[in-house]
């Protein structure tokens, strides 16, 4: 790989992870709308996805530190 491409893909792996972040929060905010509703079963499927998408940040988060630390 090269350093162009490296340095690409670092900022890539940043901003992948913030903006899973931004979205992580807004979602939350629409799982608390929905409970709000009464839509416990859809609140839930919402939550579920932050979670899912909580942990994908993680292992992106974690490339980049190792393609930090190479």
């Amino acid at each position: 790989m090269s350093s162009d491409e490296k340095s690409k893909l670092k900022t890539l792996l940043s901003y992948w992870v913030e903006h899973n972040e931004e979205h992580s929060q807004e979602f939350k905010v629409w799982a608390e709308k929905a409970r709000q509703m009464g839509e416990e079963e859809v609140a839930g499927e919402i939550l579920q996805a932050v979670g899912n998408m909580d942990r994908v940040s993680e292992i992106l988060s974690g490339t980049l530190k190792r393609l930090e630390e190479a």
